[in-house]
Protein backbone atom coordinates (compact mmCIF):
# COMPACT_ATOMS: atom_id res chain seq x y z
CA UNK A 1 0.00 0.00 0.00
CA UNK A 2 1.20 3.39 -0.74
CA UNK A 3 -0.25 6.90 1.30
CA UNK A 4 0.92 10.24 0.43
CA UNK A 5 0.60 13.05 3.57
CA UNK A 6 0.74 16.28 3.00
CA UNK A 7 2.01 19.27 5.52
CA UNK A 8 3.39 22.27 6.02
CA UNK A 9 -0.05 24.34 5.26
CA UNK A 10 -1.39 27.19 8.21
CA UNK A 11 -2.57 30.49 7.97
CA UNK A 12 0.00 33.45 6.71
CA UNK A 13 -0.08 37.28 5.66
CA UNK A 14 0.33 38.07 2.10
CA UNK A 15 3.95 38.69 0.86
CA UNK A 16 4.87 35.57 3.27
CA UNK A 17 6.03 31.88 2.07
CA UNK A 18 5.34 28.62 3.19
CA UNK A 19 6.76 25.43 2.06
CA UNK A 20 4.36 22.16 1.94
CA UNK A 21 5.66 18.79 1.84
CA UNK A 22 4.28 15.93 0.64
CA UNK A 23 6.19 12.32 2.04
CA UNK A 24 5.22 8.82 -0.12
CA UNK A 25 5.52 6.01 2.32
CA UNK A 26 4.70 1.91 1.34
CA UNK A 27 5.88 -0.17 -1.00
CA UNK A 28 7.67 2.37 -3.59
CA UNK A 29 9.89 0.90 -6.40
CA UNK A 30 10.04 4.10 -8.80
CA UNK A 31 7.74 7.46 -8.67
CA UNK A 32 7.56 9.50 -12.12
CA UNK A 33 5.98 12.84 -12.02
CA UNK A 34 4.79 14.42 -8.88
CA UNK A 35 1.74 17.43 -8.89
CA UNK A 36 0.62 19.90 -7.24
CA UNK A 37 -2.94 21.06 -7.49
CA UNK A 38 -5.32 23.30 -4.95
CA UNK A 39 -8.82 23.97 -4.70
CA UNK A 40 -10.24 27.32 -3.98
CA UNK A 41 -13.91 27.24 -2.54
CA UNK A 42 -16.47 27.10 -5.27
CA UNK A 43 -13.54 26.38 -7.52
CA UNK A 44 -12.47 23.34 -9.25
CA UNK A 45 -8.81 21.96 -8.43
CA UNK A 46 -6.14 23.27 -9.90
CA UNK A 47 -2.72 22.12 -11.36
CA UNK A 48 -0.21 24.47 -9.70
CA UNK A 49 2.92 22.99 -10.50
CA UNK A 50 4.47 19.69 -11.98
CA UNK A 51 8.04 17.79 -12.43
CA UNK A 52 8.58 15.54 -14.11
CA UNK A 53 10.86 12.24 -13.12
CA UNK A 54 13.84 13.94 -15.88
CA UNK A 55 13.68 17.49 -13.70
CA UNK A 56 11.32 19.33 -16.02
CA UNK A 57 8.60 21.95 -14.33
CA UNK A 58 6.14 23.67 -15.38
CA UNK A 59 4.04 26.20 -13.55
CA UNK A 60 0.36 27.75 -13.49
CA UNK A 61 0.90 31.37 -14.81
CA UNK A 62 -0.29 32.88 -11.39
CA UNK A 63 2.04 31.50 -9.56
CA UNK A 64 5.25 31.58 -11.92
CA UNK A 65 8.32 33.32 -10.59
CA UNK A 66 6.59 32.89 -6.84
CA UNK A 67 6.14 28.55 -6.18
CA UNK A 68 8.91 26.13 -6.86
CA UNK A 69 8.38 22.80 -6.84
CA UNK A 70 11.39 20.47 -5.97
CA UNK A 71 11.53 16.54 -4.83
CA UNK A 72 13.89 14.29 -2.75
CA UNK A 73 14.57 11.22 -4.45
CA UNK A 74 15.95 9.52 -1.38
CA UNK A 75 13.08 10.24 1.64
CA UNK A 76 10.37 9.76 -1.36
CA UNK A 77 9.34 13.13 -0.57
CA UNK A 78 7.82 16.49 -2.84
CA UNK A 79 8.02 20.19 -2.00
CA UNK A 80 6.25 23.14 -3.02
CA UNK A 81 7.79 26.43 -1.74
CA UNK A 82 5.98 29.28 -1.79
CA UNK A 83 6.69 32.82 -1.86
CA UNK A 84 5.14 35.90 -2.09
CA UNK A 85 1.63 34.85 -1.19
CA UNK A 86 -0.91 36.29 -2.21
CA UNK A 87 -5.03 36.17 -0.88
CA UNK A 88 -5.88 34.28 -4.04
CA UNK A 89 -3.58 31.28 -3.08
CA UNK A 90 -6.13 30.34 -0.82
CA UNK A 91 -6.94 27.07 -1.17
CA UNK A 92 -6.95 23.46 -0.35
CA UNK A 93 -3.44 22.35 -1.65
CA UNK A 94 -3.39 18.61 -2.72
CA UNK A 95 -0.15 16.22 -4.04
CA UNK A 96 -0.14 13.76 -6.68
CA UNK A 97 2.64 11.03 -7.43
CA UNK A 98 2.95 8.96 -10.38
CA UNK A 99 4.13 5.45 -8.62
CA UNK A 100 5.04 2.42 -9.30
CA UNK A 101 5.10 -0.17 -6.57
CA UNK A 102 7.59 -2.89 -8.05
CA UNK A 103 8.06 -4.26 -11.79
CA UNK A 104 4.79 -6.18 -11.78
CA UNK A 105 2.99 -3.47 -11.13
CA UNK A 106 2.15 0.01 -13.69
CA UNK A 107 2.55 3.98 -12.40
CA UNK A 108 -1.03 4.53 -10.90
CA UNK A 109 -1.67 8.08 -9.86
CA UNK A 110 -1.41 8.54 -5.82
CA UNK A 111 -3.24 11.71 -4.09
CA UNK A 112 -3.02 12.92 -0.37
CA UNK A 113 -6.04 14.15 1.24
CA UNK A 114 -4.18 18.06 1.19
CA UNK A 115 -3.45 20.16 3.56
CA UNK A 116 -5.24 24.13 4.30
CA UNK A 117 -3.13 27.48 2.94
CA UNK A 118 -4.71 30.32 4.07
CA UNK A 119 -3.27 34.01 3.33
CA UNK A 120 -4.39 37.41 5.18
CA UNK A 121 -4.59 40.21 3.23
Amino acid sequence: QVQLVESGGGLVQAGGSLRLSCAASGTIFSIANLDWYRQAPGKQRELVAGLTSDGNTNYADPVQGRFTISRDGATNTGFLQMNSLKSEDTGFYYCNMQIRRSTAYSFRSYWGPGTQVTVSS
